[in-house]
């Protein structure tokens, strides 16, 4: 499997921003300056799944 970066960076004054490889797939900002509910978290939680399974599927063809 290829590495895939998963990144939380506080960024001061209680902001939390998520990065996965490279891309911002949360920021408490843009949410209103609200932390991400259960709903939220399973949200995220699906987009680094799926990051995780284009990585395998690409892995395994290369």
């Amino acid at each position: 499997m290829g590495d895939i970066a998963v990144k939380l960076t506080p960024a001061g004054q209680g902001r939390l921003e998520v990065y996965l490889d490279g891309a911002k797939i949360f920021d408490r900002k843009d949410e209103g300056g609200k932390y991400p509910d259960m709903n939220k978290a399973n949200e995220l939680k699906m987009v680094v799944a799926d990051k995780i399974f284009e990585v395998d599927e690409a892995t395994a063809k290369g």
